[in-house]
């Protein structure tokens, strides 16, 4: 169930009977064809016990399902809009930024400590985006959400990135992250350059991020 950009802030998606998406509750836009929207009382799949495991780590985003046949088209907030396509890998990203998925994924919650130790939870607490981030994994496609554009950028072992917190919005891979810390006497007395905490992702996959500091 792919989707297609008719631009920056709207995608397209093809509804096709038998499978079901979901998307962020109040982001149709516009159809075509029989189709119905119906609020996800679970927030999205594994039914009771995975509404709790989201509620519980705070990755409770409200949602709804779409099932019938046609095209939707979606769009939120007139954020920017990043189709990101998965080929059996897992995407992190924070629940507030998905605007919509295939329900073929597989969604799932992660503790951010497993990625990054002790610092991937101190960089949970820094940007504000808490201790679990949401995973979607399998062969489909996700619209996300952003500020201003988007950019992926390639991680290799030889290359780790090093990202703004408030600029990251997802990736995936086998990839670890932590946040870094340039901290030196010049920040403690005022006259630091503002970049005192970076997110340093290592290992092999892509990082997304957005043309802004602002977060959703």
């Amino acid at each position: 169930m792919p989707f297609r950009e008719i631009n920056s802030k709207v995608v397209e998606a093809q509804v096709v009977p038998g499978q079901k998406m979901y998307s962020q509750r109040g982001a149709m836009l516009a159809y075509r064809g029989e189709v119905s929207f119906t609020p996800s009382l679970t927030g999205g799949q594994g039914g009771v016990m995975g509404m709790i495991g989201r509620r519980v780590a705070n990755e409770q985003t409200p949602l709804m399902s779409v099932e019938g046949s046609g095209t939707v088209m979606f769009g939120h907030g007139g954020h920017h809009v990043q189709v990101i396509n998965l080929t059996g890998e897992t995407l992190y990203v924070e629940a507030d930024r998905l605007l919509a998925f295939d329900g073929t994924l597989q969604q799932g919650t992660m503790f951010m400590g497993s990625q990054g130790g002790v610092m991937g939870m101190v960089r949970g607490q820094v940007t504000g985006q808490g201790l679990f981030t949401t995973t979607l994994k399998g062969h489909g496609s996700v619209a996300v959400m952003a500020h201003g554009g988007v950019i992926e950028l390639p991680i290799t072992p030889q290359r780790p990135i090093h990202v703004d917190p408030q600029a990251y919005v997802a990736h995936h891979g086998d990839v670890r992250n932590k946040l870094s810390t340039a901290l030196g006497w010049r920040d403690m007395v005022g006259r630091g350059s503002g970049e005192a905490f970076q997110l340093e992702l290592s290992g092999q996959g892509a990082v997304y991020v957005q043309a802004s500091e602002e977060k959703l």
